[in-house]
């Protein structure tokens, strides 16, 4: 069978591979873009409730056995001396040169048992430390549900939701029987949904309060009825959020959700993983986007200390892959990570080129203009870029398009630079029409940009620790 390392092989070079990737536009798969439409339910998050779908987009990865803990302590880079039962971690692996191959939610069912949900390159870069090592694990891989799946039944092994907003405490009580307990941010506990007995994490993707409960997939149908019939009997406008708002709530909260992941380059322990992957795997078929081009893959790559990561080192650990790497980073100089507002008249004249004779700007899409799997847009401090814009979206909220990235640690606060918006016309993505690069200002803004999100989370969030 062919491997991502084949692939890269007969693209010349990974840059290429991935700017030329034909998979098209990303998808969030199986859920509806729209139940009522975009605009609303993006409000629906600041301002009464909003019941998300998570059940299809993400990968789910069981790990379980003796060496359970001291295995996944060994992959992450995270702390493992406080992850007691029932518990959550934002678990973050990078390669032996310390680059962030992607991240995954952790949950601690047993002593001896983990779930990790999340995008597939954690997924893959796991299974395959189990693969090469002698530890005592079992994974069970379940992959997320298909972009595409052209009217074939989708199973998953559980379902998965998140009902935030201001007003959704009214509807746990209900749908609990009475009182939730008192569940502390990223902790878990059980409550009721109807007759059934349902782990909840307390969480919140946009800043708002919120938990997210799942179960066996077969009982996804009964535990959404009533999650619905409990709003309407607390009297709560809970409006169900497609895949189109979705993906924009990251935006208000800070979180960049798709680092290129840093495993293309390397050889020893990469070079076997370029080997192990097959050349069908996120890794080898997904795609960048955005008017940074640079031949060295590498200059893609982001750390843990940019990302604002760096507090959940767990530097007492014995070993753990990528710690030397990380130790030499760990004085800098980093980048940091940032929210980029843009311009509203550059942006209005973006779109106006779409109305004009003539090869236009490249289209902004609403509320959600990505097109690739990692975007990498150039942000100019004068002749000199300083940052990368990598994930960006309409606000309806802030009624303002933003993005996230990260730039020099001399850049501040308030400062106005200048994206380039659009890419060379050597691409060879489906995703990407004709067009012209524009210049859009920007202004470097507080992370997360909602104050709902900096105010509203725990003290020991990355979230308020980025914006301290």
């Amino acid at each position: 069978m062919p491997s991502l390392s084949d692939a890269i092989a007969k693209a010349g070079n990974p840059v290429d591979l991935l700017r030329n990737s034909k998979i098209g536009m990303y998808v969030y798969p199986v859920v509806a873009p729209e139940f009522t439409n975009w605009r609303d339910e993006q409000r629906a998050w600041r301002e009464t409730a909003v019941l998300f779908d998570q059940t299809h987009h993400m990968d789910e990865l069981i790990v379980e056995g003796p060496d359970a803990e001291a295995f996944l302590a060994h992959v992450g880079i995270n702390g493992f001396g406080n992850f007691d039962l029932n518990r959550a971690k934002h678990f973050v692996p990078v390669t032996p040169a310390g680059h962030v191959i992607g991240d995954m939610i952790i949950f601690r069912e047993r002593q001896d048992k983990f779930i990790l949900v999340g995008r597939a390159p954690t997924a893959n870069w796991t299974k395959f430390q189990a693969a090469i090592g002698s530890w005592k694990v079992r994974l069970i891989h379940d992959p997320r549900s298909d972009s595409r799946p052209d009217g074939e039944r989708v199973l998953r092994t559980h379902y998965r939701f998140q009902i935030q907003g201001p007003d959704a405490p009214k509807i746990f009580e209900v749908m609990n029987g009475g009182p939730v307990p008192d569940i502390k941010f990223f902790h878990v506990d059980w409550i009721k949904i109807g007759s059934k007995d349902v782990q909840a994490l307390r969480h919140g993707m946009s800043g708002a309060p919120g938990l997210e409960v799942w179960g066996p997939y077969k009982d996804k149908a009964y535990v959404q009825s009533v999650i619905l019939e409990s709003a309407e009997k607390a009297g709560v406008n809970l409006v169900r959020c497609g895949s189109r708002a979705y993906s924009t709530n990251t935006l208000e909260s800070g979180w960049i959700p798709s680092p290129l992941p840093g495993i293309y380059t390397g050889d020893g322990m990469m070079q076997e993983y370029r080997d192990y992957l097959g050349a069908d795997a996120y890794e080898a078929v997904g795609s960048i986007g955005g008017s940074y081009v640079s031949d060295n893959i590498a200059d893609y790559y982001v750390n843990p200390f940019e990302l604002g990561y760096g507090f959940y080192i767990g530097w007492k650990k014995d070993d753990f892959i990528g710690k030397d790497a990380l130790t030499k980073m760990k004085e800098g100089p980093n980048r940091k990570k940032v929210t980029f507002e843009w311009n509203k008249e550059d942006v209005l004249k973006v779109i106006a080129s779409g109305f004009e004779d003539g090869t236009p700007f490249k289209w902004i899409d609403f509320p959600q203009p990505n097109y690739a799997s990692s975007s990498a847009d150039m942000v100019m401090q004068g002749d000199k870029m300083v940052g990368m814009s990598m994930f960006n979206g309409y606000s309806f909220n802030e009624r303002c398009m933003l993005s996230l990235g990260v730039v020099d640690d001399s850049v501040q606060e308030g400062d106005v630079l200048t994206m380039k918006w659009g890419e060379p016309d050597d691409t060879g993505k489906t995703s990407t029409e004709p067009h012209k690069q524009a210049e859009i200002r920007v202004r470097v803004s507080p992370t997360p940009y909602s104050r709902e999100a900096r105010e509203g989370y725990a003290t020991d969030s990355w979230r308020t620790k980025a914006a301290e």
